[in-house]
């Protein structure tokens, strides 16, 4: 006999709908492949308008998420409004009546994961979130339960679709990022307000769930190390081609010795690398681990259908355990290893300075002082001004840092444009 499951949603915008949209028009699918009938019973929303638009029945309207919990046949609740609250007082509501809780909000559980999970091991229920990374690309499932045997060293990524298609139109097509952020609104892909996105908030969010996963450690989001796009102009990027180079704002996690280091910013990738050619709105994750060696998911990071997807796996997850999953460390919201600030890395240095003879000669004795040895430069002169790209070897950021203060403070007329690290 096969198996009812009743399910409610809350928040039917975008991605709520998109979840509703699969578990009706695949129910008889779902119903043939898994052996469950799965049935949307209750839809919570502010906006009737909103949940008529979806062609959602009127009666299955919810009135608040208390009706929600006190569902006996309710065994599944998705999330999909986003933000911290309500939503965080929403989803402990229901966690505590017991029931499994899917969401995609990848903010709320960077930044409450371990209160979450308490209200989830209370009420015996469970706390699923492939959709809050990577969008339909199943990362989180990946490194929960596929690579077990592995001891992971890096998780490197694209993990933002909004940057990535920004940063695909100035390279490809030469645009400015004030241009292609304007066609990313029109297009839907960047929000009126792109700050989370474009200045790395939301792929912080996403590291710091990752990499507690890959880890096995709790990572916040607090000790990840941002930096967004914005600085990035037309000319890094074109002097970054010329050096074999495309740029992409990467997510990287590692193992350091005893600790991890995690930070999101613009970086240069190798052309010869996978993620260089993922382009667009397209999202990507290159893994290393120590059996498997490396492994790249790739994917749409976003949408209503691809986060929906995730969102029906978890629903699908949730319904078969016999018994919760949680985490297989000390999710106490604190980090239990030492996180590095000091990486080691390429750097790419775009400094203008005055062109006059001895210049070059005075700012390769600086970076020389401080540990940082050249790989390469190109320099380019107008108008009584030269701009001077550097590419350093292999260096610690403490030292390219001290090197790049002490350029700016040389003789007043020096200008660090952009300081960019680079891939190896």
């Amino acid at each position: 006999m096969d198996k009812i499951v009743n399910v409610a949603i809350m928040g039917i915008g975008t991605v709520g709908g998109g979840t509703y949209e699969i578990l009706t028009k695949n129910h008889d699918f779902l119903l043939k492949n898994q052996g469950i009938d799965f049935r949307v019973k209750k839809v919570l929303d502010k906006n009737l308008e909103r949940i008529r638009s979806f062609g959602i029945p009127e009666e299955k309207a919810a009135s608040s998420v208390d009706e929600i919990a006190a569902d006996k046949d309710i065994s599944v609740v998705v999330e999909t409004m986003g933000g911290v609250e309500p939503a965080k007082t929403f989803i402990e509501k229901v966690l505590l009546s017991g029931k499994n809780v899917v969401t995609a909000n990848k903010e709320l559980i960077s930044k409450h994961w371990p209160e979450l999970e308490a209200a989830a091991k209370k009420g015996g229920a469970g706390l699923y979130f492939e959709a809050s990374c990577v969008g339909g690309v199943p990362i989180i499932r990946a490194l929960e339960e596929s690579l077990q045997a592995n001891r992971i060293n890096s998780l490197v990524g694209i993990i933002n679709g909004t940057t990535n298609y920004i940063l695909t139109k100035m390279t490809e097509e030469g645009m400015s990022y004030e241009a292609a952020l304007k066609e990313a609104q029109q297009l839907g892909y960047a929000e009126f307000d792109p700050t989370s996105d474009v200045e790395g908030y939301d792929a912080a969010y996403k590291l710091s769930i990752l990499s507690s996963l890959a880890f096995h450690t709790c990572v916040p989001y607090t000790c990840v190390y941002r930096e967004g796009i914005t600085k990035i102009t037309k000319t890094d990027i074109k002097m970054g081609s010329e050096m074999g180079y495309v740029i992409k704002l990467l997510a990287i996690g590692k193992r350091t010795g005893d600790g991890v280091e995690v930070r999101v910013h613009p970086t240069f990738v190798p052309k010869s690398h996978p993620l260089a050619g993922v382009g667009g709105s397209f999202n990507a994750v290159f893994l290393n681990g120590d059996f498997v060696d490396d492994l790249m998911f790739y994917g749409r990071g976003a949408g209503a259908r691809p986060t929906g997807s995730a969102i029906v796996s978890d629903i699908v997850y949730a319904a078969k355990r016999v018994s919760p999953l949680y985490s297989d460390f000390d999710n106490s919201g604190k980090a239990d290893v030492e996180i590095s600030s000091d990486y080691v890395c390429k750097y790419y240095v775009s400094i203008s300075v005055n062109d006059a003879t001895g210049v070059l000669a005075s700012l390769s004795n600086v970076f020389a002082k401080n540990n940082v040895s050249i790989e390469n430069l190109i320099q380019k002169g107008e108008n009584g001004r030269a701009a001077i790209f550097f590419l350093t070897h292999a260096c610690k950021e403490s030292d390219v840092r001290r090197a790049v203060s002490e350029i700016e403070k040389y003789d007043g007329t020096n200008r660090v444009e952009n300081l960019i690290r680079v891939l190896e």
